[in-house]
């Protein structure tokens, strides 16, 4: 039998390592700029054609190349950065392998012009999928100016996998966000289809996070320093009050590389645990600086996640430097005496009376030989209220009982009346009545005490109202024959509401209500490059907008004119930041489905929070709304909202 193992041309390794290495234009970008910072450059411009699918174009003013390096680094696994193994643990460029320009060179036509700052000719170069076209000498600025044109031209099926422009720029726009918070003393500009997004110029930390989100985060940040001999920790994280519940800014970068790293990330949040809610995310810029031989670099292909040597004690540095920076800055919330609802304190008068009684029976003496104990045994006669000084209500009805513990329960029948006296503690539904308005969907007349006798079977019967349990203002709990059926509220009232925003839809959807003060929103450049791509079905909901093309300090400002008929008391502005969010995320789709964003969107915004609690027939009304539904298991968005726990799940739980 003839040998089968071979070894595979460069174009076909090209290609597999373009798999890898190359997976969207974000990539293509993230690799050709990291080139560009090896290479000294203080000035690098991106200029996209349809988000990066049809033109990729990276100019900058680093070192440039000669004929020979233009040509050979596109060869594989050439490259100026390493030269031996042991070379992988003392890194201190971004690249390293010298795969990422064929890989790309394998899936794209590429059009490279480059000059060195010492000579007077540059170089011109041509490749289109892996073959080599044509190296012509040309007059050209230093530095390196390489147009990625085409990406996935000779792969059909990858490129059909590409998702729309609303996605890719939103990738585009993080990988971007990324590298250029890792160099902030580099200018950086990004244009697509001749829209400048970004000019950011050279700076502090600080001063290109405010250039990439705004100066309204600035005054969220908190700065975090450290020293320690096994890492210095650097940046900034927010103040508790400016948690987000999406789109939170979190970036780790480590000797001036961007990575990932879930471990370090729940250290941040564990700072937070008890000043924020569990769905709301803090913003967090944070740089580690390690000796490079306690990291390894080299365990994934785009080189984002890093393995520590050290994780434990550096999670513990980190911990312990956020907690000190919230600590030192009064990020702990306190009582605000000046707020509006405050209650009054009033100024103590040391001559006003204070309305207690507090006379005293001089004749008592607490040492008398003839004193009785301070707890009777059975049948003992205890003191009377004149020797006890109290007077009260409490040492009055043991005197009436006959000086004997006989019938104690009586001592608390005040407590356990069914109606309270004039001047007694309201009861907690009286409180709630008052203080907190009913939620939206469950208003209107009180549902009877058998309202849930009529709900369909879940394997077991539904008992009453008067089975119904809260749990951490959250979960509702009822009895289900040989079980229990535990209900998420928040979940169960977000099915509520999309199903009665999806029936009224149809008479609704594409009437618009004029509004005369609408809301302004604030944008930030990938935001509003997604809010263009889908602004058609944005207005066949109703929305009337009007967009400024003029970047007022890193931000486009977004009025709202008109609002669909259908939000109804919902936010417009939260439910349309929630459709770019999920624009961004999935890409342009049909009218239909944007219609059913904006219901979800609407019922996730209006349906009710945590500690919140509800009253017994608002619990009522929910949970036979919900089990009226024709699938009431799971949201629309798919996360579960009845848990069913048995008998024999419990018996299990108590061994």
């Amino acid at each position: 039998m003839s040998d089968v193992i071979q070894l595979l041309p460069d174009s076909v390794a090209n290609q597999i390592a373009a798999g890898e290495v190359i997976q969207r234009p974000a990539s293509v970008i993230k690799e050709l700029v990291e080139n560009s910072v090896d290479a000294g450059a203080t000035q690098i411009r991106i200029i996209l054609a349809d988000a990066g699918k049809t033109l990729i174009q990276v100019v900058d003013n680093g070192c440039g190349m000669s004929d020979t390096d233009a040509r050979l680094a596109f060869e594989r696994h050439a490259t100026s950065k390493i030269r031996q193994a042991s070379d992988l643990f003392e890194l201190h460029t971004m690249g390293f392998r010298g795969e990422a320009l064929p890989s790309i060179a394998a899936v794209a036509q590429i059009d490279l012009r480059t000059m060195r700052r010492d000579c007077q000719i540059g170089s011109h170069l041509e490749i289109a999928g892996s073959k080599f076209v044509s190296q012509t000498p040309e007059a050209c600025a230093p530095g390196s100016n390489l147009s990625v044109k085409n990406l996935f031209f000779n792969f059909p099926a990858r490129r059909k996998f590409l998702k729309k422009d609303a996605v890719e720029l939103g990738h585009i726009n993080k990988e971007f966000e990324r590298l250029s918070l890792v160099n902030p003393g580099i200018e950086f500009e990004l244009i697509h289809n001749n829209v400048t997004l970004y000019q950011l110029l050279p700076g502090t930390f600080r001063q290109r996070i405010a250039g990439l989100f705004g100066k309204a985060i600035d005054k969220q940040l908190i700065p975090v320093e450290t020293e320690t001999p096994l890492v210095k920790i650097s940046g900034f994280v927010c103040l508790p009050e400016f948690a987000r519940k999406r789109n939170a800014q979190q970036f780790f970068f480590v000797n001036g590389r961007n990575m990932r790293h879930p471990y370090f990330h729940k250290a941040v949040m564990s700072c937070y645990e008890e000043l924020i809610s569990p769905e709301h995310q803090p913003n967090y810029f944070l740089n580690f600086e390690v000796d490079p031989q306690t990291i390894d670099v080299n365990i994934h292909p785009t080189k984002s996640e890093i393995k520590f040597e050290n994780e434990q004690p550096v999670w513990q540095i980190l911990s312990a430097a956020i907690r000190e920076a919230l600590g030192k800055f009064n990020a702990v919330p306190s009582l605000d005496f000046n707020q509006e609802d405050a209650p009054e304190i009033p100024v103590f008068n040391p001559e006003m009376s204070t309305g207690f009684d507090l006379s005293l029976d001089s004749s008592y003496n607490p040492f008398a030989s003839g004193r009785k104990k301070e707890i009777p045994e059975d049948g003992e006669v205890i003191p009377s209220a004149a020797n006890t000084g109290g007077g009260g209500t409490y040492s009055s009805r043991l005197n009436n009982s006959g000086g004997r513990f006989d019938n104690w329960d009586k001592l608390y029948a005040d407590f356990q009346s069914a109606t309270q006296p004039a001047g007694a503690f309201p009861t907690i539904e009286s409180f709630m009545s008052e203080e907190e308005p009913p939620m939206p969907g469950l208003t209107g007349e009180g549902v009877e005490s058998s309202a849930l006798n009529s709900l369909p079977e879940m394997g077991e019967a539904i008992v009453t109202a008067g089975g119904l349990l809260q749990v951490a203002n959250r979960y509702l709990v009822t009895v289900s024959g040989d079980g229990l059926l535990l209900v998420d509220r928040h979940r169960a009232h977000v099915r509520v509401l999309y199903e009665r925003f999806m029936s009224n839809a149809d008479s609704a959807v594409g009437k618009t209500q004029q509004v005369m003060f609408g809301d302004v929103l604030e944008l930030s450049p990938s935001q509003r490059g997604i809010l263009d791509s889908v602004f058609p079905q944005i207005k066949t909901l109703g929305y009337e907008l009007e967009i400024s093309d003029a970047r007022d300090e890193g931000i486009f400002r977004c009025g709202i004119t008109g609002i669909p008929a259908m939000l109804g008391d919902a936010s417009p502005a939260e439910a349309l930041l929630k459709l770019i969010e999920d624009a961004g995320q999935q890409g342009e789709v049909t009218p239909d489905e944007m219609l059913g964003r904006m219901a979800l969107s609407l019922a996730q915004s209006a349906a009710l929070r945590a500690n919140r609690m509800l009253r017994p027939e608002e619990a009522e009304r929910l949970l036979a709304d919900l089990f009226a539904l024709p699938d009431p298991t799971y949201t629309p968005d798919g996360h579960r909202i009845i848990s069913r726990i048995s008998s024999g799940d419990l018996a299990r739980r108590l061994g």
